[in-house]
C-alpha cells in the first residue's frame, strides 16, 4: 500500500483533531488506500483517512453524496427506532474546511476521512456460525434500512456494476487486444466462463425489471464489510462507495460467496475450497431475521441466482483484470488474479452442484416468518 507524502496538508483540510504524524496503513481493501491516525488526545476518537481511487471513482464529489445521504439515512432510521446508536452503527464523515466531505489535494488525489469505530473487528474468513448470522442480519437490516429509499434517487457509481453481460464483453474485449499476451495460458478458464455464460443473464432477461423490483443495496457485500464487536455481534456495515440501487440478490450472493467458502477468495489449491453449509444455514437465518419484513416473493425466489451468479462474475472480473495486466484489483505476486479466477470459478461450481439443496433452505426460512405473522 502506498503511503502518504503529504500528511500534514491533507489532514489539515479536515475538522478533526488527528495527529497527523501518527499515520499507518490500515486494512486489506482492494481499491482505496487507507490509513488509521490517532487522536491528538488519547480521549478523543481515532480517525480513518482514504485515498480514493479516482480512476475507478472518476465523479468523487456525487459519489460522496450518496455516501453521505445513506449515512444520514440509516442515522435517522436508527434514531427513529430508539433501539440503537446511529455513532457506533453508522459510519460517519468528517467534514473538510469548506464544509465538503472530501477534498483534492496538491498533487490531484482526492481524500476523505471518518471517525474510527474501536473495539471492532473484521473478518476474510468466517469462523463461526454465530459470526454468520451476525453478518446476515447486518445486511438484512442494512437492505430494509434502505428499502424506503426508491429506485432512481443516488448516482449511479459504477454503470452496470453487477451486469454480466457487460463484464462477459469486457472479457471478449480483453481476450481481443491480449495486451500482456497472456490468453494462451487461460485457455481451460476462458472455457468454464464459456460453459455457464448463458444461465448467468437471469437478471437481464427480458421483462426482468417488471417482476424484480431494484432497490438501493450495497453491491460489495464481503462478509469483511461488516464490522464485529467484541461479543461478535454484528455493529456497522462500512465501504459504502457502491451503494446505489441494484437487486437484492446480488448483496445475498456477494455474502455468500465470501461466508460458505472455506477457505480464501484467493486459494491457490482448489481442493480446500469447500462448502460451510452450516455458515450458509446461520447466515440465511441472520439475513431473513430483518429481510423477510420487505421482500417479496419473487426476490426471495432469486436469491440463489446471486448466489452463483456473484462468485461466476467475480471470476470473469478477476480472469478480465488479469488479461489486461493487473490494473485494476490490487495483487500481491504475479497472477495473482488468475488464481483468484480459478478458485471463484470452483468455488460457483459447488455452488451450482447444491444449488437445489440450497434454494430450499431459503424458502424454509422464508416461509417460517411468513407463518409467524399469522
Amino acid at each position: 500500500m502506498p503511503g502518504i507524502d503529504n500528511t500534514a496538508e491533507v489532514v489539515s483540510h479536515f475538522k478533526c483533531a488527528a495527529d497527523a504524524n501518527s499515520c499507518k496503513a490500515y486494512g486489506s481493501g482492494h481499491i482505496n488506500d487507507t490509513f488509521l491516525l490517532k487522536n491528538v488526545s488519547a480521549a478523543g476518537p481515532d480517525y480513518l483517512l482514504q485515498r480514493i481511487n479516482h480512476n475507478i471513482f472518476s465523479d468523487v464529489e456525487r459519489l460522496t453524496d450518496n455516501m453521505r445521504r445513506v449515512t444520514e439515512h440509516l442515522k435517522y432510521k436508527i434514531r427513529e427506532h430508539g433501539t440503537g446508536d446511529p455513532l457506533k452503527e453508522v459510519m460517519t464523515l468528517i467534514p473538510t474546511d469548506s464544509n465538503r466531505f472530501f477534498y483534492q489535494d496538491s498533487t490531484g488525489d482526492y481524500w476523505r476521512m471518518f471517525y474510527f469505530l474501536s473495539d471492532t473487528k473484521s473478518y476474510d474468513v468466517v469462523q463461526t456460525p454465530k459470526q454468520a448470522y451476525e453478518g446476515g442480519k447486518a445486511f438484512g437490516k442494512f437492505q430494509y434500512m434502505l428499502s424506503d429509499i426508491p429506485a432512481g434517487q443516488l448516482f449511479e457509481v459504477i454503470p452496470d456494476f453487477h451486469n454480466i453481460q457487460k463484464r462477459l464483453q469486457y472479457l471478449t474485449e480483453a481476450v481481443s487486444k491480449d495486451t500482456c499476451k497472456r490468453v494462451q495460458y487461460v485457455s481451460a478458464e476462458l472455457q468454464m466462463v464459456e460453459k455457464y455464460a448463458e444461465d448467468m443473464q437471469y437478471f437481464q432477461q427480458p421483462g426482468q425489471a417488471a417482476v424484480l423490483p431494484k432497490r438501493v443495496i450495497h453491491n460489495d457485500t464481503k462478509f469483511n464489510n461488516v464490522l464485529l464487536n467484541s461479543n461478535d455481534e454484528a455493529q456497522c456495515v462500512i465501504d459504502l462507495e457502491t451503494v446505489m440501487d441494484g437487486y437484492v440478490a446480488y448483496d445475498f450472493g456477494d455474502a455468500i460467496r465470501t461466508i460458505i467458502n472455506t477457505t480464501t477468495e484467493d486459494e491457490a489449491d482448489l481442493s480446500r475450497i469447500k462448502l460451510n453449509m452450516p455458515l450458509f444455514n446461520a447466515y440465511v437465518q441472520g439475513y431473513f431475521k430483518e429481510a423477510s419484513k420487505f421482500l417479496t416473493d419473487t426476490e426471495v425466489n432469486s436469491l440463489m441466482k446471486g448466489a452463483l451468479l456473484l462468485p461466476y462474475m467475480q471470476a470473469v472480473r478477476f480472469l478480465t483484470d488479469h488479461i489486461n495486466g493487473d490494473i485494476y484489483f490490487k495483487i500481491k505476486f504475479e497472477g495473482h488474479n488468475l488464481q483468484r479466477a480459478r478458485a471463484q470459478l470452483r468455488l460457483m461450481q459447488m455452488l451450482d452442484a447444491n444449488a437445489g439443496a440450497m434454494h430450499q433452505i431459503i424458502v424454509n426460512e422464508m416461509n417460517s416468518y411468513k407463518t409467524a405473522k399469522y
